[in-house]
């Protein structure tokens, strides 16, 4: 059976017995807020307000949900990586930007998921060799994209591998790093990891992404205000 059990059709799929996506992510909030073991099908029906017979509507048992949770994580978080390393780019310091907004922004890489999925490894086997699958895949992703801008294969591995351990440091830590005291730090982490100055213009198109501009050195304010102050500066 297919990896959303006994859907069938949208009518099936709805209605008192909840959703394919109801229940998995009731399963996701479930995984980051307390760990795996509270991803049970009575806490979650309790959680959705539905019976605990219907969860079997969609999945055959509790193993093809946690399946379905580790394909949202592969999708999400690596898929989301690998994406970033791949878009494009006109400079090494812009390539490590893109792949920074995975840092930044939870749609495309998702930290709570990834320490949640990372702690669950420690009580299976299994996970753990699907995350050693996905550092490898992160890692390579990340070193193609600085072969890409010439630099040797044993300069990518390395420089890939600083990358990825550190924001994987990051999250072990469960490090809480304001966006601002972040948009200061970017700088020289670029300059660090490719070793190139970042122009203005690639960090000012990085901040912008995130609706924050920089006013001055470490300065940083909504891009709006400064869409006011330009509009007040031509009255």
């Amino acid at each position: 059976m297919s990896q959303t059990g006994r859907a069938k059709t949208k009518a099936q799929d709805a209605g008192w017995r909840g959703s394919v996506d109801g229940w998995l992510d009731a399963a996701y909030d479930a995984l980051k807020e307390s760990g795996v073991d509270a991803v049970r099908v009575m806490p979650l029906a309790k959680r959705l307000n539905l019976s605990r017979t219907s969860f079997y509507w969609f999945y055959e048992d509790r193993e093809q949900l946690l399946a379905a949770l580790l394909a949202r994580w592969r999708d999400k978080n690596t898929g989301g990586m690998v994406s970033q390393c791949e878009s494009y780019a006109e400079s090494i310091s812009e390539a490590i930007l893109n792949v920074f907004e995975c840092w930044v922004n939870p749609d495309l890489f998702d930290s709570q998921f990834e320490f949640a999925v990372r702690s669950w490894a420690l009580q299976s086997d299994e996970v753990t060799a699907e995350i050693a699958l996905a550092d490898e895949t992160r890692m390579n992703a990340l070193a193609a994209m600085f072969r890409r801008f010439g630099y040797d294969g044993e300069g990518a591995d390395v420089r890939a591998r600083t990358i990825y351990l550190t924001q994987i440091g990051y999250i072990s830590m469960k490090t809480n790093e304001d966006i601002v005291v972040r948009f200061r730090r970017i700088p020289q982490y670029v300059s660090v990891f490719t070793g190139k100055v970042p122009k203005r213009r690639e960090l000012d198109r990085f901040y912008g992404k995130f609706g924050y501009a920089e006013k001055e050195p470490g300065v940083f304010v909504p891009l709006v205000e400064t869409f006011e102050e330009s509009a007040a500066d031509g009255e």
